[in-house]
């Protein structure tokens, strides 16, 4: 890429680590203020992290907890980053645009899936030591 190319997307997208760090949480405000399915895995996630906390998980439990979140949050901001790329460069119906869109909501159903399988793995024996105690 060209220095005057740089410099151009430096203005896009704000100067150095502080103008990534902003542009990183305005996309964040973006997936919750826009996605209700994001609001619906952070409300999960909430949930999800108090069981931990009462159910005293162990650290390696913590640790799958926190990558099977991160992997559905992760999948959900690529998911509605494709959905907006796609609606800015081909608003009308598209059939290849439609499998982009699909395949990108696949993604964050694998990941939920993945998930939730995981939360059975660490939350079954944590409930089942919690009530015979």
């Amino acid at each position: 890429m060209k220095a005057s190319g740089k410099n151009e997307m430096n203005k896009f997208t704000g100067k150095g680590l502080p103008g990534s760090f902003r542009n990183a949480f305005s996309g964040i405000r973006v997936l919750v203020n826009s996605e209700n399915n994001a609001r619906i895995h952070i409300f999960i996630l909430l949930l999800v992290v108090i069981a931990g906390i009462i159910l005293k998980i162990s650290p390696a439990h913590w640790l799958a907890v926190v990558l099977a979140a991160g992997l559905v949050l992760v999948t959900e901001c690529l998911n509605t980053a494709v959905e907006y790329l796609s609606d800015a460069i081909m608003p009308e119906y598209n059939p290849k645009i439609k499998k982009a869109k699909d395949l990108a909501a696949a993604g964050v159903l694998v990941s939920a899936i993945a998930s939730f399988v995981t939360g059975l793995i660490v939350f079954i024996p944590a409930l089942l030591r919690f009530f015979d105690s």
